[in-house]
C-alpha cells in the first residue's frame, strides 16, 4: 500500500511539474470551435501538442474480473469464491519536437490480486514500457479530419517468466517480447461532437520465455471514440476498443487456443477548462474469446499552467 501511495504521489508531481501549451494552442489557427478536454481514455487523438511543449498525463485504473470468455466466446463466471482484480497506474509523456512531429512514452506500474481454491496471491511491479513516434500528415480542414501516423515500440520491462508457484500468475506483468507497431489516427470536429479513430498493426519479435523459443502472433488494435460537449465545460464520452491476436508458437509449433479477441465498451464523463481537463470512465469487456471479462473505472487528468 505504501508503494502505491508513493507511486501515485510521483505521478501527480510529474503531472504538476510538466509545462505544456494551453489547450487552445493545439487547435488549428482558424478553428472556430475547439473545446478543451482530456480526450478519450484509450483511443488516440490526432492533434499533437506542439513544438517544444511537454505534456504529462497520469491514468489510474481499478479493474475487477467477473469471469472468462472461452475459445467460442461463451461466458463463464468465476466460481468457488474466485476473485481477480488489479490496480494500474500509468504515466504518458508527450513532447513536441516540431509542430508536426512528436515523441511519446508510457510507463506502467500495477498491483495484481487473485484468489482461487482458497489461495490468496498478490504481486506488484512495473509492466512493459511503450515508446511512440507520431507525425501529423494532414491538419484538419472543414472537409477533412486531422490525420496522424504513429509508430510504436514495446519494451519488455515487465516480468514475463519464472512465475512463482504460489502467485497464481499475478507476478507475470509482461510478455518478454519487443513489439513494433504502425498505424493511423483520425480526429474530426463536428460541433457539438469530436470523433476519434485509430488502427495499429503490431508485430512482436521472437523471444525466449522460460527457455522456450516463443513467437507471439501479430495483433491488431482498433479504437473509436466520440466526445459530446455540454455547457459549462462538461462532456460525455463513448469509446469502443478492440484487439485481435492469433495463436502463439512455442519452438515453432502453434499452440492451440492461445489466440484472443476482445471488445471493450467505455462510457465516461469529463469536465474541462483552459487550465485543467479531467475524465472518469467506466470500462467493460462486452465480447471476445480466450479473455478475462472485467469491469473497470479509469480516472485521468491533465493540468495546464
Amino acid at each position: 500500500m505504501k508503494k502505491t501511495l508513493v507511486f501515485i504521489f510521483i505521478l501527480c508531481a510529474v503531472s504538476a511539474a510538466a509545462r505544456f501549451a494551453e489547450a487552445a494552442e493545439q487547435c488549428p489557427a482558424d478553428a472556430e470551435w475547439c473545446p478543451p478536454s482530456a480526450g478519450p481514455a484509450v483511443t488516440w487523438t490526432a492533434p499533437l501538442c506542439g513544438q517544444g511543449k511537454l505534456v504529462a498525463q497520469p491514468y489510474f485504473t481499478y479493474t475487477r474480473g467477473r469471469g472468462t470468455l472461452n475459445d467460442k466466446g461463451h461466458y463463464k463466471s468465476y466460481t468457488n469464491g474466485e476473485r481477480k482484480y488489479q490496480l494500474l497506474e500509468q504515466v504518458v509523456l508527450y513532447y513536441g519536437i516540431t509542430d508536426h512531429l512528436e515523441i511519446d512514452g508510457m510507463v506502467s506500474y500495477m498491483q495484481n490480486y487473485h484468489t482461487a481454491d482458497g489461495v490468496d496471491a498478490d504481486s506488484t511491479g512495473f509492466g512493459d514500457t511503450m515508446l511512440y513516434g507520431r507525425y501529423c500528415l494532414l491538419e484538419e480542414t472543414p472537409a477533412l479530419p486531422c490525420v496522424t501516423a504513429i509508430a510504436q515500440l514495446k519494451f519488455p520491462t515487465g516480468k514475463y517468466q519464472k512465475a512463482g508457484p504460489d502467485k497464481l500468475d499475478t507476478d507475470i506483468m509482461g510478455t518478454g517480447s519487443y513489439d513494433q507497431g504502425y498505424g493511423i489516427i483520425l480526429t474530426k470536429r463536428v460541433k457539438p461532437f469530436i470523433f476519434h479513430a485509430d488502427a495499429v498493426y503490431n508485430l512482436p519479435f521472437e523471444t525466449r520465455v522460460d527457455g522456450v523459443k516463443t513467437k507471439y502472433a501479430n495483433y491488431f488494435n482498433y479504437d473509436v471514440g466520440i466526445e459530446y460537449f455540454l455547457p459549462k465545460g462538461f462532456n460525455l464520452l463513448l469509446e469502443v476498443n478492440g484487439c485481435m491476436q492469433g495463436d502463439r508458437k512455442d519452438d515453432g509449433e502453434s499452440m492451440p487456443d492461445t489466440d484472443s479477441r476482445v471488445l471493450m465498451l467505455g462510457l465516461g464523463v469529463g469536465w474541462s477548462c483552459d487550465v485543467i481537463q479531467a475524465l472518469v470512465e467506466y470500462q467493460r469487456v462486452i465480447a471476445g474469446s480466450n479473455y478475462d471479462v472485467t469491469d473497470g473505472v479509469l480516472v485521468t487528468f491533465v493540468y495546464t499552467f
